[in-house]
């Protein structure tokens, strides 16, 4: 039996309740009954965590009959995750504390083109500049794929093929403890699943909250795409249609306004995010999970073929969504990019039966509104084809550093069980 792994999987069962229940705290009771462990077991596992700082008393819980209850909460500043996106003309580099908020956020111009040696010693640089007082919990490093995240190497990044097979995850770790001291853990993942890792776990944030509001920004009447309360309203469980047809005045197939409906009874929820920058890809949460597919690979969405003769792509092929929706963007013909991304969308959308599709990405943000009305265009003609309810689309960024938080996620969810 593997009594280290053991201890540390329900440590970290503990620092998820703690970090659900927020500055009201929590008693070692109730952890004990949620987690199915003894109260001697909260108790030593407690201690630790006071002991290194991660966990403090947050006051007394209401009487019940007996002696008041001492209540614990988590220490968000006692520990904190480094998300870097190395995009392909700049760099985004975030501090996130233990409760997953964005402490601080730096931004610099990039060339990915400089291959890796320049890029990895501009993204120590940022890593050191961003360092906090406390323990660094480590460092998750996102960027345009292909990629093997389990290998923590990129492979043949369109356009980019320097760094087909540079192991950057391990490059990364020994630069790092040579510049910070310290050996720090890091991950590697590609940006499009580092996006929906943190709207998924947002949304996991958020249902815990009873927040109630579901996945990206809903569409209103006067606004397509945007929730109810305006932006960066956050979702309660991504990926969960709202009831209707998911048709408003503001174009076909974008989520309807107001209180949308609860997720489904089984809380499994699926959704697509579709990235629109400098490249073009998806990120994939099927029945509730990241889906990085067999050889971590899954959600290459902007290199399937949608014209057989089409303009040559920077991975080789012809007529790949990406150089199709790109091209338009180009030449500012964004109804055509919207159009072509819908197409991808509808086959998407067909293939696994998603629940939500959600956009964003730098292109995205510009002009919203044609991509929310063109891809639900697309979706809503696939469905009547099909004769069965449209799969609603929405706007996903709640953040400018969407791909960076979810890079820090990488290494800070795992502690909690997440």
């Amino acid at each position: 039996m593997n009594l280290s792994g053991l201890r540390s999987h329900n440590t970290a069962r503990v620092l998820g309740l703690l970090r659900a229940a927020g500055a009201a705290g929590v008693s070692r009771l109730e952890l004990a009954e949620r987690t199915g462990l003894t109260p001697q077991a909260v108790s030593k596992i407690t201690a630790r965590l006071r002991d290194e700082g991660m966990a403090a008393d947050a006051g007394r819980g209401a009487p019940t009959g007996g002696k008041p209850r001492t209540l614990l909460r988590l220490v968000p500043d006692a520990a904190h995750a480094v998300g870097l996106h190395l995009d392909r003309d700049e760099l985004t580099a975030v501090l996130l504390d233990l409760a997953g908020a964005t402490v601080a956020a730096r931004t610099r111009p990039l060339d990915l083109g400089e291959g890796p040696g320049a890029v990895l010693a501009a993204a120590v640089e940022e890593v050191a500049a961003l360092r906090r007082d406390g323990t660094l919990t480590g460092v998750g490093i996102a960027m345009p794929g292909p990629l093997d995240h389990t290998a923590g190497v990129p492979h043949r990044v369109t356009g980019f093929p320097a760094w087909d097979g540079f192991p950057l995850r391990d490059t990364a770790r020994r630069a790092l403890a040579e510049r910070l001291g310290q050996d720090v853990p890091v991950a590697l993942d590609k940006d499009t699943n580092a996006a929906a890792l943190a709207l998924a776990l947002r949304a996991d944030d958020d249902r815990e909250a009873g927040d109630g509001v579901p996945g990206g920004r809903g569409g209103t009447p006067g606004r397509p795409g945007e929730a109810p309360g305006g932006p960066g309203v956050a979702p309660d469980r991504v990926g969960v249609a709202p009831e209707g047809s998911g048709v408003t005045p503001g174009g076909p197939g974008v989520a309807p306004g107001g209180r949308p409906s609860a997720p489904p009874e089984d809380g499994a929820a699926s959704f697509a995010y579709l990235h629109v920058g400098t490249g073009l890809g998806a990120g994939l949460v099927l029945g509730g999970v990241l889906h990085r597919g067999a050889r971590t690979g899954a959600g290459e969405f902007g290199h399937q073929t949608v014209q057989l003769d089409g303009a040559v792509c920077g991975c080789g092929g012809r007529g790949c969504l990406e150089a199709l929706c790109l091209a338009a963007v180009a030449r500012g013909d964004l109804d055509e990019a919207a159009r072509v991304l819908g197409a991808g969308a509808a086959n998407l959308a067909g293939l696994l039966d998603v629940d939500r599709v959600l956009l964003g990405g730098r292109v995205v943000a510009a002009a919203p509104r044609p991509f929310l009305r063109g891809v639900g265009a697309a979706l809503a003609d696939r469905a009547r084809r099909a004769g069965e309810p449209p799969v609603p689309v929405a706007l996903a960024t709640g953040t400018p550093h969407l791909v960076a938080e979810g890079a820090a996620q990488l290494v800070l969810a795992p502690l909690f069980g997440r």
